[in-house]
């Protein structure tokens, strides 16, 4: 599974084309389900299609299509898929992106990619990781509160013990024994026997302290995601001593990873992101209100457009399924216009001022509906 970065959504902003072809669509992980999701897909298609015509020719129009009607052959992709799917085309550009979260179906032409739905995906401050880990290897998940999914790990993860400490491991007179877990859960733990005990305990710590470094290094730095520690309890103070991963939550999951299903997994591990979950959305809207009655935030559109071209946007919260259609048409004067969608040169206003806040070093914060802190779709704490 390609993981969702800043940089992933960077590289598709960089893309300066007349024509950015982006579609969305939920999708199904399982037959006979996914039977639906190629028929759905053909359908945005044509609507891409729909508005090409508005500015090119039907031949024109044809051959932006080629790779759309090209993955819509594709019965490997369409039997591999997760919740969703992203789907991106210009001139020498294509890229597909599995989802782990249902998506609202949508097929955009505009001068750039809709990058809305993927922000999201990184600000919606609902993603996590999961480090399953043993005292023989390691399990990597990303999940929200709607799934968990593995990751496959890069290859300079090490994902064993051996991998991770080669020639260096204690492995004379070592012996494995049945230790038990949580819940008559169960685990294997190595024990030395005569002066090999306390080798064999600094591997251990060895291993938990590389784990944690390449983790922070290859997964948590890139995405931002806080992560969560499955593992059994008398693992979890070992590896928040190593541990230097200023993301990972205090609270973890006491339980061997290996020995429950990854439904059950992704049930405990929202128990332990949802209240971060929650305080983190009360506190942003909290500090908006406050903000707002000082002379520091607004709801208005038009005054947020105006602040975001000139920089001011410290924070922008938008709305997680709204569109605005409209543009920007005055990047000095940040005068908006709406607009029709089919427009091949308009796009969603609230994805546009996402990106202009981004480019100027604000962030960007995606909410569901019921907490947003305005009804119009987003609201903005300025820097002054």
């Amino acid at each position: 599974m390609k993981l969702i970065t800043g940089k992933l959504i960077q590289e598709l902003l960089s893309i300066d084309q007349a024509t950015c072809l982006s579609i969305y669509m939920p999708t199904h992980r399982t037959h006979p389900d996914n039977l639906q999701d190629v028929t759905r897909y053909k359908s945005l298609v044509k609507q891409l299609e729909e508005s090409l015509l508005l500015k090119y020719s039907a031949k024109e129009a044809r051959q932006y299509l080629k790779p759309f009607e090209a993955l819509s052959q594709d019965s490997d992709f369409w039997n591999h898929s997760l919740d969703g799917v992203a789907v991106f085309s210009a001139d020498n550009f294509w890229e597909t992106i599995n989802l782990q979260v249902p998506t609202l179906e949508l097929a955009m032409v505009a001068d750039s990619f809709h990058t809305k739905p993927l922000r999201r995906y990184l600000q919606s401050m609902d993603n996590y990781h999961v480090l399953g880990l043993s005292l023989h290897e390691i399990r990597f998940f990303e999940g929200n509160r709607y799934s968990l999914t593995e990751v496959n790990l890069s290859d300079d993860v090490p994902k064993t013990i051996e991998d991770a400490l080669g020639d260096e491991l204690t492995e004379k007179h070592l012996t494995v024994t049945s230790h038990g877990g949580t819940g008559g859960e169960s685990s294997n733990m190595r024990h030395g026997h005569g002066g090999k005990k306390d080798e064999v305990e600094v591997d251990v710590e060895r291993f938990f302290r590389l784990v944690a470094g390449v983790i922070h290094q290859t997964y948590s730095k890139p995405t931002g995601l806080p992560l969560i520690l499955a593992a059994l309890p008398e693992h979890h103070n070992l590896f928040r001593k190593v541990n230097k991963n200023p993301l990972l939550l205090p609270h973890g999951i006491s339980i061997n990873p290996d020995a429950v299903s990854i439904d059950k997994l992704a049930k405990m591990a929202w128990e332990v992101m949802a209240p971060e979950y929650f305080l983190k959305l009360d506190q942003l809207a909290e500090r908006f209100g406050q903000e707002k009655a000082n002379g520091k935030g607004s709801d208005n559109i038009k005054e947020v457009a105006a602040a975001a071209v000139e920089g001011r946007v410290d924070t922008l919260i938008v709305e997680a399924d709204r569109i605005v259609t409209g543009r920007i048409t005055n990047m000095v004067t940040g005068n908006v216009q709406n607009k029709d969608i089919k427009n091949p040169k308009v796009d969603d206003l609230l994805d546009d001022m996402g990106e202009l806040v981004t480019t100027m070093g604000g962030r960007v914060m995606v909410f569901p509906v019921e907490k947003m802190p305005s009804q119009t779709g987003l609201a903005a704490i300025f820097r002054y």
